[in-house]
């Protein structure tokens, strides 16, 4: 077999200073394995070249202080000690010994062993328990562990799988691309190693604020010092004759995604209600699947609402190229066992449903335990609730966004993996604010856009370059200030409109 041709210069045998100007980087090799050779101010560091989430090039990322940004899905290394500073990342990536000779820089090696990490503060909840197993309480749990918590720890999850990757659910998973075992975030051992107790199929009863507890529905509790709840959004359901019948779903789970992926097998022709996000990526995975696939939704354009009529009407055209069929401006009245009807009367075949209408956020615990909500459970700046000592993040977290001074609230995987983590740090007494920029995705065929910021409501959106070309920046404002980015085709740009924002949201320094 041929060996792999890699990318770049061979650094064993050493390569030019003057390549390297401050914050530049050059990904090559180094006896096979790819690596990223990059500069800040004086100093040179190697990395690994691909980013632990998805394997996107660090090379065509965004260098910011002593940290680079994977271009993809705005995960952050440090360059220094290869530590996966901020998610969607969870895992570092090698570090390499750097030299420089004369005017050439060699690689020598990897560098040996793991930074220690730091020492919990001697204040410390001796127990914290977190109600939830998505993205926010994985990554919270994680980096109370990396921050050197040694304390009880136990995450209460209703799901009956580890915490695995939610987004890949509707996409790479759902069309076949992607098999169960790239799923899970971490084996089962990960969690006994580092001494989390991980309880599986587990749905909390109640909070006892006064007394730091939480009951069980099937019996028993936990005592805790510190809660972070993140309990996620369950989708909305459908309140029509015959949406209860065995051939109709829901996709939130792994479980649930098995189960579409087993009624698929058996239907030719689908119906996906609703031309959400999920939906819509939901119908570009199925159709993969050499499927029938009708899209129901009363909008008059896909996803206008978020994205605008140009982004809306492409992906409208993308979707009926492959094969998809729309019935816009239309609704879902009744379902039985081998149709649904329509408002205008018209039926469609459907040997399965697929409803994606929206999801709401579960706070009925919190509610329940006294904790203030409106419309999803209400945090201050650093993810406490009105409660001290219990904090809450992910789908359920409603917090003040720093460029609007708005309560906002983020449906989104990579926001809710970053509130995690700022909410563990803040467990351990840090008193971080969460001012990181809200970022999500979306992939659909051969089409991905990246959105940065946050813009529930909109008055105009300027547009740089061509949709149809998926090469392009829109800007979403509202009296005249921008609020959001979306790319497509423009990674790059979309690391530097995060950048500028998140440079926006610094309070200002006292006089």
């Amino acid at each position: 077999m041929a060996e792999k041709k890699q990318k770049g210069p061979d650094f064993a045998r050493g390569v030019s200073l003057s390549k390297f100007t401050d914050g530049a980087m050059l990904q090559g090799h180094f006896k096979g394995e790819p690596i990223l050779v990059a500069r800040r101010e004086d100093a040179y560091f190697a990395i690994g070249a691909h980013c632990t989430h998805y394997s996107g090039p660090l090379a065509d990322g965004l260098i910011v202080d002593d940290t680079v940004r994977c271009p993809w899905h705005h995960a952050c290394f440090s360059l220094r000690t290869g530590e996966a500073i901020r998610a969607p990342a969870l895992a570092p990536v090698t570090c390499w010994k750097v030299e420089t000779t004369g005017q050439k820089l060699f690689v020598r090696g990897k560098k040996a062993g793991k930074n220690p990490p730091p020492a919990a503060p001697a204040k410390s909840p001796q127990r914290v328990v977190i109600v939830g197993g998505g993205a926010a309480a994985e990554a919270a749990a994680e980096m109370l562990r990396h921050q050197g918590y040694r304390g009880r720890l136990t995450m209460i999850s209703a799901d009956d799988s580890v915490p695995y990757d939610r987004p890949a659910l509707s996409k790479d998973f759902l069309s076949g691309a992607a098999s169960k075992k790239l799923l899970p975030l971490h084996s089962p051992d990960f969690y006994r190693k580092h001494k989390i107790e991980l309880l599986l199929n587990a749905r909390v009863a109640a909070i006892d604020p006064r007394d730091h507890s939480v009951q069980l529905v099937k019996g028993g509790g936990r005592k805790f010092d510190a809660l972070l709840l993140a309990t996620g959004a369950a989708p909305v359901k459908l309140e029509v004759p015959g949406a209860d019948l065995p051939h109709v779903s829901y996709l939130r789970t792994r479980s649930d995604c098995s189960t579409i992926i087993g009624k698929a097998g058996k239907a030719k022709s689908i119906v996906v209600i609703g031309a959400s996000f999920i939906a819509m990526e939901v119908a570009a995975s199925l159709i993969q699947r050499k499927l029938q696939v009708h899209i129901v939704a009363p909008e008059a354009v896909p996803m206008e609402k978020v994205l605008g009529p140009g982004v809306g009407a492409y992906l409208q055209s993308l979707h009926q190229r492959k094969g998809v069929v729309f019935h816009l401006q239309q609704s879902v009245v009744s379902i039985d066992e081998h149709k649904v009807t329509l408002t205008d009367g018209h039926t469609i075949e459907a040997g399965l449903v697929v409803i994606g209408i929206g999801v709401k956020p579960l706070t009925d615990l919190a509610e329940r335990a006294g904790i203030r909500t409106d419309r999803g459970v209400l945090v201050d700046e650093h993810l406490e609730t009105s409660v001290p000592g219990i904090f809450a993040a992910g789908d359920i977290a409603r917090w003040p966004d720093p460029l609007t001074g708005e309560r906002i609230r983020v449906e989104h995987w990579v926001v809710a993996q970053r509130q995690g983590q700022t909410a563990a740090r803040n467990i351990l007494g840090h008193r971080e604010r969460f001012d990181t920029v809200p970022f999500f995705w979306t992939t659909q065929f051969d089409f991905t856009l990246n959105y940065v910021g946050h813009a529930e409501n909109w008055d105009r959106i300027d547009l740089d370059g061509s949709i149809e070309d998926q090469n392009c920046k829109l800007s979403y404002q509202r009296q005249g200030k921008t609020l959001a980015i979306a790319t497509i085709g423009r990674d790059r740009q979309s690391l530097e409109a995060e950048l500028a924002m998140e440079r926006s949201n610094v309070p200002a320094s006292p006089s």
